[in-house]
């Protein structure tokens, strides 16, 4: 959607262990480039999905969030509040409907 900041958490599928927090303003755009190896520190662990992503009005706000979850604070807070939704349902919008958008 136009006007918003993502931070994301992508997991990788060969690397269950393994996730990426970043910031994007195109989240369909930036997941093609961390799918075709574009971007360095997620080449290895390919092939990965959205698993969490949070929509921003405020770059700067998401520039805090995505620093607070690179954090170790944050990192606890991610794997017990964000990393445990959409195990079998996948991403939703706001209203609860499946979203297949960056799938």
């Amino acid at each position: 959607m136009k006007g918003y900041c993502y931070v994301y958490i992508l997991a990788s599928e060969s690397y269950p262990d393994r996730f990426y927090v970043g910031l994007a303003d195109d989240l369909a755009a930036r997941l093609a480039k961390h799918k075709s190896g574009s971007v360095p520190h997620t080449k290895k662990f390919r092939p990965w999905h959205i698993k969490t992503a949070v929509a921003f009005r405020n770059r700067k706000r998401a520039a805090e969030f995505e620093s607070y979850l690179k954090s170790p604070s944050g990192r606890a807070f991610s794997k017990k509040r964000l990393q445990q939704f959409g195990e079998k349902r996948g991403p939703t919008l706001a209203n609860g409907a499946p979203c297949n958008a960056w799938a």
